[in-house]
This record gives C-alpha cells, structure tokens and sequence, in this order.
C-alpha cells in the first residue's frame, strides 16, 4: 500500500533523527513526518499550479500548528479545541518562515503553504527543531522550485559549554536561548535571546550551530539525491527588459531627485508625480501589463538606493555609512500611568508604558512547553497612522508578535526576580511613527519605562540594526554594511540585522534577509557596528534622561510587600469559602495572592493598607508573641473589659484596669465595638488565651504617660464577676 515509503535516520545532537516519507499527506507536493527522539512533526508543502494573478511578490504562507494531544493535554478553551495559533506557534513560524523564503525564486507567484503539525512531544527535543528540518527536507524533495535545503539547531550555553540542542534540564539552566538556520555554507537566520553574551562568545555559538547545521543539509542532500522529484516550470513574473529600459530611462533622474531626503513625506509626496508621469505614458502602450509598471518603479528605485550605497558610499538622507539618524529620548510623558519612556530616531518614534500589578496577573500560557506563565509581558502595536496610512486595526498581525517578543526577549534577562520585585510587569510599545527600526526604537523606549516605574532592572538595553548591500555576485563577492537602517534601506538592502544588549553584552538577536545567507565576516562585522552603535545610545541619549531606576514607585502603582509562611497555615489565611481572605481584602483595600509554598503577595495603593494586611496575614500564619503589638478591632464589651480582635480567629481580652493610662469607670467611655486600637499580648495563658492591654501599647508606641490610680478598677455590682472569655475564637 506504501510502495514508496521510505525512512532515512541519522543522529543530530546525540539523539536519533529519523525522516519518514511516502506514508503520511501523500497529495501533497511533498510530506515529512520528522522524528527527532520521540517528538514527531507532520510537516507538508503545497503550491498551486498556476500563479496567483495581480500580486508583486511571492505568496508563501508558513504555520507551525500546535496539538495539545501531543503532550497528553486536552485544550483550556470552552470549545476544547485548537484555535487560534499561540505567540509561541506564532514565532515558530516565522522561525521557519524567514530562513527558507530567499531561496524560493524571488520571480515565481504560484501560492505556496508549509504546514507543519506537532503530533507528539519529547521534552528533550525541540519540536521547533524538527519542524524546521522536517519542512525543509519537504520542500527539497518536492516539485517545487526552491535553492535549499537548510537546517536548523538551537543553541545553548550551560556552565560556560556552548551545547548544540540542550535538553530539557539543560534548558532550565542556559544562559543562552539561540536558533541558528543554516545552508550548506551560509548563515540563513539567527533567533536569540542570551543573558548580556560577549559578542565573541555569541559568535562562536553561531557558528558552532553552524557547523551542526552542515551536516543535517549534507543528510538531506542525500535524500534528495535518491528521491528528490524534478522542480516543476513556472510562469516568471520579471518584467519585460525592453519595458524596464524604457522606463527607467524616463523617470531614472527625476526618481534620483525625490529620493534625496531625509524626510520620509517628502520622499513620497515627490515620487507621485512620477508615478503619475509614468502611467500616462505608458498605461496605453502597455495594455495589460499596467500593474508592472508600479513593480518596474519599485525596481527603479532599488536600483538607485542600492547604486548608491554600494559605489557611492553615500545614504538616502545623507547620513555617513556608520552614522546614527538624530536620536531623543524622554520620559513621563503620560500623568496617570506607573511608566512611560519615548525613543525617537529620526521620523522613528516609540511610546513605551509600563504598567504594574499583583503577580496573579502574570499570563497563564497553554502551550506543548514547560512554561505555564510570565510574569514580564511585551506587547507591540503598528497602527496604521505610523506610515501615514489609512486602514482599521484588526488586532496584532504576525509582525506585531513577533516584534513584541523579540523586545520581551531583549529585556528579560535584566528584569529582577519576583523576590527582589513581586510584580507581574506589562509594557506596551506604541508605535508612534515608523521609517525603519521600530523594533530596536521599542527597547530603548521600554527600558527608560521600565527606569521610570520604579522596576530596578539590572542594567539598561538599547537596540540597533544593521542593514547588508551584497555585490552582483551574491554574499560571496564585495559586501558593505551600515548601521541603523531606515524604511528604503530595509526595504532595498539585504539584510536587517537586530541587536540589542547592555553594555556588558547581547541580550537578543533577531536577523531578517533576503539572500541566501551571510557569511562569518559579515557576521562579524555586524556585531562590531551594533556595538559601538548601542553603547553610543546608553551613554549619550537614554543615560543622561535616567540614570537608574527611580527608587520609588508611582502614587498610582500599587505598592507591593511579601512574606513567607508556613504551607501548613495556608488555610487559615483563606478560612472556610475565603472568608477570611475576602475580610482582610476588604479591610485593607488591597489584592492577596498565595502560592503554595506559601509565599504571600500583598499589593494595595496605599503602602500603609498594605503594612496592614502584612500585619494580619503574619498574625494569622504565626502564633502571637508575648510582648508584640498589634492593631486590632473591638468585637465585643463586657463590663470587665473588651474583646479585640487581632486578626481573624484570634481574639484577647483588655480588662478594663489595661484599657487606658488613666482609671476607666466604664469601658463604654473608652472604645466602641468596631473601634480600631493598638494592643500589646501580655500574657498567654496554657490553653492560648490572649491577654492583651491597650495601656501598655499607648505607652510604648505612642509614648504616654500613666496616670496614678490608672489600676483602681471600678466598683461591681453583686453578682458582676469576670467570665474566662479571653481565648483564640474557634475559626470559621
């Protein structure tokens, strides 16, 4: 029934690697079901067999779908099935996305889908591993055009050892997190997140992954050799050269003068008119190819940009190759919020808002991984008014995700621990205006929020890019780099390579191409700029607006203290149906959460209501000492004295002779059921019964003085005698 099943198995990392095709999604172009250890990846390739009409780029389309079967959960939702892709599939994706789309023909535009579906997940092997490898070997011995395969390896740095495809407890314990995509010589794609890495040493991981990566392609190739199918013939989209000349001929020169500013509106309202010019001469001699003249255009001008920073040395806006686009930074720019920071670089801009709250708030996470929250949150937003567009915001694209995670990526490793700040942090990056970079201009304006809030990060981060212009000849040949890429550079180079980092090293990476691949000088040199260029920006622009994190918090963040107590006294915090919990959330206006080691988290406005909860949860957990003070509330009045509640389920008497410094003929005279006073435990009897005295508690805390005769106790009634009602309440 399997004719052409065939199998192929290798080891990669240690562990077996095993490619099964011609039994699973045989329609597809091609299909791979990955095994890497016991963690398998069903991954396919489709393309249409005719180009998708009136489009200007090749339509690839890359899902990394998550199932919960394949680590024995069933889904959280209602529905109790997959939906919509998680951030974390999401990124996979582009992971998988970014490496193999330059070596599609860039002139093809038949559709084309990658799918691959997690079926089953071993801990110690990255599904995202299998996946990549699994979607390139589908591809390369498919029908379809494509110049792979690649392969792709994560990373990591354990004791000091660089270890290609940690384990799960390897993982747990890396201070490296990097993906590294390669082709049989170049470096297609670099995904990382690292705690402040040396360059040198992120270079050596990088190439290390590459050296793995060489030979997984070397095994694929191998593959393909035995059962690879021909590449089909597709229809090119390359406009007509006759057409190109001409054109370019036209409007070359005047495209030259609308492309020599700094100004982004300019730029733009300049080259209307050409495209205007353009269409009214040749729309009617070109009948039917009307939408390549707009593609011609856009290669005109590729052309111009690329001339010019390749023979001329000379940049859009007139910047030096290694300068840096005029920079601003500030702070507090928004009244109510516990943080905000704005990064300008040039007509780039970047609000940044962070925002605190109790560590319940952390994001739970439903997902194949080991991870089941976070407690530092990223989010991006690219409104369309940033490019002068106008379009309705759908909620965040793959792009907005991805820009988001790579911020959160770049400042985790500086965000302190939840025991030295118990809070569950969110920033959220608004991008205000956008020509190029607005992914390292959200760094800088989330660590001067961070400063701003309060949140004692450990050291600062700023972001930069570095842009790539390859030779006629492809990487191999001349290449030069320039720091800080705008919007045409982006656009029209090659490369945007993203660095962020402290001053004492990388805490991100993220690398998008458009060729084939870099090679290790070009790696090089990209770290060398980025980290001139980063250090520039700490020291010059974001150090001098704020210094270090603010040591106070705003008014309107709420104010956060922590305890410890015994697990075994949970219970009693929360009380029966949580009614205790709930009184003192009342009480004290304010927000409990309880782990269950039995670390408290207590967060309120007010510092002072806060203090108060703090006081009350640790006399519950905790049994009253002799000599301790405490704010309690009067529950009941007897004629011997009053009831006063320390906390809830604990209670003691004051008798009146202990009420107050001066003689008390009645307690009505002093305190009121509800009142709240001090109270200091003066003696705790051998069953646990609390005697208590406000007296001593005024004189200590508040310094007064006791009158003489303050011990007379008021004359009783016959048959008036102290009852024994001073004891721990039985709780509910």
């Amino acid at each position: 029934m399997f004719e052409n099943y065939k199998v192929y198995e290798t080891t990669l990392a240690g562990r077996p690697l095993k490619l099964e095709t011609g039994k699973m999604a045989q329609l597809a172009n091609g299909a791979v079901l990955a095994t890497y250890g016991e963690t398998q990846v069903l991954c396919t390739v489709t393309a249409s067999a005719k180009p998708r009409e009136g489009v200007d780029f090749f339509p690839l389309s890359v899902d990394y779908e998550e199932k919960m079967y394949s680590v024995g959960r069933i889904p959280g939702s209602f529905t109790r099935r997959e939906g919509k892709a998680s951030d974390k599939a999401v990124l996979a994706s582009r992971c998988i996305d970014r490496p193999i789309r330059p070596l599609f023909p860039k002139d093809m535009r038949n559709d084309c889908t990658v799918v691959a579906t997690v079926m089953s997940v071993d801990p110690d092997c990255s599904p995202e591993v299998a996946a990549a490898i699994g979607v390139s070997t589908a591809i390369a011995i498919s029908d379809i055009p494509w110049a792979g395969p690649i392969s792709s390896v994560d990373v990591g740095l354990v004791d000091g050892e660089i270890v290609i495809n940690p384990t799960l407890e390897q993982r747990a314990v890396s201070t490296l997190d990097l993906t590294v995509s390669s082709t049989a010589d170049l470096v297609a794609m670099i995904e990382a997140g690292g705690e402040e890495i040396p360059d040198d040493l992120m270079f050596d991981a990088i190439m290390a992954g590459h050296e793995a990566n060489k030979e997984v392609v070397a095994f694929i190739n191998s593959i393909v050799a035995e059962i690879g199918k021909p590449k089909f013939e597709f229809e090119s989209n390359d406009p007509d050269p006759a057409i190109m000349e001409e054109i370019e001929n036209f409007c070359i020169e005047d495209v030259k003068k609308a492309l020599d500013t700094d100004d982004k509106l300019v730029r733009d309202a300049a080259l209307l008119p050409i495209y205007n010019a353009v269409h009214e001469k040749f729309d009617e001699r070109f009948e039917g190819k009307e939408a390549k003249l707009d593609e011609i255009m856009y290669l005109v001008q590729k052309h111009v940009v690329r001339a010019w920073l390749k023979d001329e040395k000379k940049r859009v806006d007139g910047r030096g190759i290694d300068d840096i686009r005029p920079l601003n930074a500030q702070v507090d720019l928004l009244a109510r919020v516990h943080g905000s920071g704005m990064f300008t670089r040039g007509q780039t801009q970047v609000l940044s808002v962070a925002t605190l709250a109790s560590v319940s708030e952390a994001q739970k996470l439903d997902g194949l991984d080991e991870e089941k929250e976070k407690r530092y949150i990223h989010h991006y937003n690219f409104p369309s008014y940033s490019v002068g567009e106008t379009k309705p915001s759908r909620g965040p694209g793959r792009r907005e995700i991805g820009h988001g995670a790579l911020a959160e990526r770049a400042l985790v490793p500086v965000i302190p621990s939840v025991d030295e700040f118990p809070y569950a942090i969110r920033v959220v990056s608004e991008v205000l205006s956008s020509n190029g970079s607005t992914s390292q201009a959200s760094i800088c304006g989330s660590t001067l929020a961070l400063m701003a809030a309060g949140v004692p990060i450990k050291a600062p981060v700023a972001g930069i890019s570095c842009g790539l212009i390859t030779g006629d000849d492809g990487v191999y040949g001349d290449f030069m780099t320039m720091v800080d890429i705008q919007g045409l550079e982006d656009f029209y180079g090659d490369m945007d390579f993203k660095v962020a980092g402290t001053k004492k090293g990388i805490t991100a990476i993220q690398m998008d191409l458009k060729v084939h691949g870099l090679t290790p000088a070009i790696i090089k040199e990209a770290f060398a700029k980025t980290n001139k260029a980063r250090n520039y920006i700490l020291d010059e622009i974001m150090l001098p607006v704020i210094s270090e994190p603010r040591a106070e918090l705003s008014k309107y963040a709420p104010k956060m203290l922590s305890t410890q107590i015994n697990p075994e006294k949970i219970g009693d915090v929360i009380g029966k149906q949580g009614k205790v919990i709930q009184s003192i959330q009342e009480q004290c206006e304010c927000t409990i959460n309880i782990e269950e080691d039995g670390r408290v988290y207590i967060a309120a406005i007010d510092i002072d209501k806060a203090k108060q909860a703090l006081m009350i949860v640790e006399t519950i957990a905790n049994d009253p000492e002799i000599g301790a003070i405490y704010s309690g509330k009067v529950t009941r009045i007897m004629n011997f004295g009053a009831f006063v509640e320390i906390a809830p389920g604990k209670e003691g008497l004051v008798h009146i002779s202990k009420l107050d410094v001066k003689r008390v003929e009645k307690v009505e005279d002093v305190v009121a059921v509800g009142d709240q006073v001090i109270v200091k435990v003066t003696e705790i009897d051998d069953q646990g019964r609390l005697n208590l005295s406000r007296r001593d508690a005024l004189v200590e805390v508040n310094g007064a003085v006791v009158e003489e005769g303050a011990d007379e106790e008021p004359a009783r009634k016959q048959g008036d005698r102290r009852r024994g009602g001073f004891r721990n309440k039985k709780r509910d």
